[in-house]
């Protein structure tokens, strides 16, 4: 046991991060932006919905109990496979676009956790798209040099070796 395995027993250890179950938290969410949208849009007072709107929360909720990315799933404005339908993503994208700002003032601390969590999706997939295209220049430089490489037949580097084996000979 070298002195570097000492010095690593005494390190902590990695842990393993941990996979949070983020669908509660945006239930919530989307259920106070609701509020927010139908309290201003369509008149309702407290937590009351108008039927339309109690609709789509109900599709939403629906969806996103049967959404494929499972617990670790992205916020839902920022998936790149809306599970809703397509009518009823963009009234969904509406209900979350239109009440932004007044989501900011009624719900602060919440608006801005959903906003960076937005944000790091968008870098999540920025960087995975970085590490896709670099994998793929790689693959192209790996099939030039095969290429490359069966582009010199045989027969020339044969005829080298030959003309050098005389030249050692003279």
């Amino acid at each position: 046991m070298g002195i570097l395995d000492k010095i690593k027993s005494f390190l902590p250890k990695k842990k393993e991060p941990e996979l949070k179950n983020n669908v509660p938290k945006e239930k919530e969410n989307i259920r106070k932006t609701f509020g927010v949208y139908c309290r201003n849009n369509h008149g309702t007072e407290g937590d009351k919905l108008c039927p339309k709107c109690t609709a789509l929360l109900t599709t939403v909720f629906t969806k996103i109990g049967r959404c494929p990315y499972g617990i670790g799933k992205p916020i839902c404005d920022k998936c790149e496979t809306p599970c809703f339908g397509e009518n009823a993503t963009k009234e969904f994208r509406n209900v979350m676009s239109s009440s932004q700002r007044k989501m900011l003032m009624s719900h602060p601390m919440m608006t801005i956790k959903h906003k960076l969590q937005g944000l790091g999706v968008d870098y999540a997939k920025q960087e995975r798209d970085k590490k896709s295209t670099d994998k793929q220049k790689q693959d192209e430089e790996k099939i030039k040099n095969k290429i490359n490489n069966a582009m010199k037949s045989p027969k020339s580097s044969k005829t080298k070796a030959k003309s050098k084996a005389k030249k050692k000979k003279k």
